[in-house]
């Protein structure tokens, strides 16, 4: 119960994925498995069985989980029609308030209820703006608030940063009559999708790029997650690193491993290694070249290679040197980040997390000479959503859908 209470597990978030209540309900049981385990070491309680403890611990979080999914569906079956509704008054009927409307409406399962619009433009009085009524100014906001029927459970303010100050007003105005108040930024287009609130010296600052990955207890968590695996991927693939290897010695004169520049987290520089699927070149050549459909540099060994994605594997020990990762955007080189950064938005927002050798972009297709832009926004919903359930789904994606894929050139 305590560990519920400290990350917030019983307060109501009627617009919460339920994925994501899912991770917390998993990460808070196993937090208490660890503690359990632990309190029995250091008590030397030897006679309770540890497959009992772990038989609860799984039966406990599926029970969890399925308590909270029909809670959760029941209430908003019942939200959805029209019962425990909270009734929302909206500050602002310019593109802001409307987009927030718009938004709400598609949901009606959140149990809220727009009443309506305040809005000092004339113009706009009486009119309807997505589905809803502007009701009159923002003069009438405590006339508004002390109406009985529907009592105003929740005021959005919704205004461009020129009408800020009539702010200051209506929060004296909400904490005198018991009203909650939220604030829509104007600028909330370019927030990331889970923005997050830092303080320094007790001034709240929002930091605008913010990551799951920035705690530090989900990156112990990662790079221990990619340590197991990559070790046992590493003592699986032996023997095919092995074949490929003679492969190449084989039907092509030169090295075996391929290095090459690329740019990794906070924009640092590593080596990459790769079985080398083309002809001996220059460091020019292979720094600044593309690589495309029938490549003319390409052996008929490594075509196979790349096409099955098997000159990838020496990545596992970048991987265990903590350059990369399992799972996140894959690394690019110098030149084509300097090129890409200024023509594709976002570009070096992927740069905040380790690269991977596989990842949500590559799962959805856009690999080899794809869209760059779509790739991106592949990257940043990654960057912004990371959670150890994700990076097993990308993990069974890309075993499901095989290594072979046809933009691999």
């Amino acid at each position: 119960i305590l560990i519920y209470a400290s990350i917030d597990r019983y307060s109501s978030k009627r617009g919460q994925p339920f994925l994501l209540e899912c991770g917390k309900i998993i990460q808070a049981n196993l937090l208490g498995f660890i503690i359990i385990l632990g309190l029995l070491f250091g008590f030397k309680l030897f006679f309770v069985s540890r497959f009992v403890i772990i038989q609860f611990a799984v039966i406990n979080t599926i029970l969890t989980i399925l308590t909270r999914f029909v809670v959760r569906g029941t209430l908003r079956f019942f939200r959805s029609k029209g019962y425990n509704v909270r009734h929302v008054l909206v500050v602002g009927a310019g593109t802001i308030g409307q987009d927030f409307v718009k938004r709400l409406a598609r949901h009606k399962e959140y149990g809220y209820n727009i009443i309506g619009f305040l809005d000092d433009d004339p113009a706009k009085l009486g009119r309807v703006f997505a589905g809803s009524s502007v009701l009159g100014e923002i003069s009438q906001l405590e006339e508004f608030l002390q109406q009985k029927e529907p009592v105003i459970d929740e005021l959005v303010v919704a205004l461009p940063t020129s009408a800020r100050k009539k702010l200051a007003a209506m929060v004296e105005l909400c904490e005198r009559e018991g009203t909650r108040m939220m604030v829509v930024p104007d600028y909330y287009r370019l927030m990331p999708t889970k923005p997050r609130i830092i303080e320094l010296d007790h001034m709240p600052l929002i930091l605008l790029r913010s990551t799951p990955l920035d705690v530090f207890a989900n990156r112990v968590v990662k790079r221990a997650f990619d340590i197991f695996c990559s070790l046992i991927l590493i003592i699986l693939f032996t023997p095919v690193m092995l074949a490929v290897t003679i492969g190449i010695k084989v039907t092509s004169p030169g090295v075996v491993f391929f290095r090459q520049r690329r740019v990794g987290l906070n924009r640092k520089e590593f080596d990459i290694y790769k079985f080398r699927s083309m002809r001996v070149s220059t460091d020019k050549v292979a720094n600044n070249t593309w690589t495309v459909a029938n490549d003319p540099r390409r052996t008929k060994f490594g075509e196979f290679i790349r096409a099955t994605s098997l000159d990838e594997l020496p990545q596992f020990f970048n991987v265990l040197k903590g350059d990369m990762s399992l799972i996140g955007p894959r690394p690019e080189r110098p030149y084509f980040v300097d090129k890409f950064k200024e023509e594709v938005p976002k570009y070096m927002v992927k740069h905040q997390v380790k690269p991977g050798i596989t990842g949500w972009a590559q799962v959805n297709g856009w690999r080899g000479d794809t869209s760059i832009e779509e790739r991106i926004k592949c990257d940043i919903y990654y960057i912004e959503n990371w959670s150890v359930f994700l990076d097993v789904k990308i993990l069974v994606m890309t075993v499901l859908k095989g290594f072979v894929n046809r933009n691999a050139y």
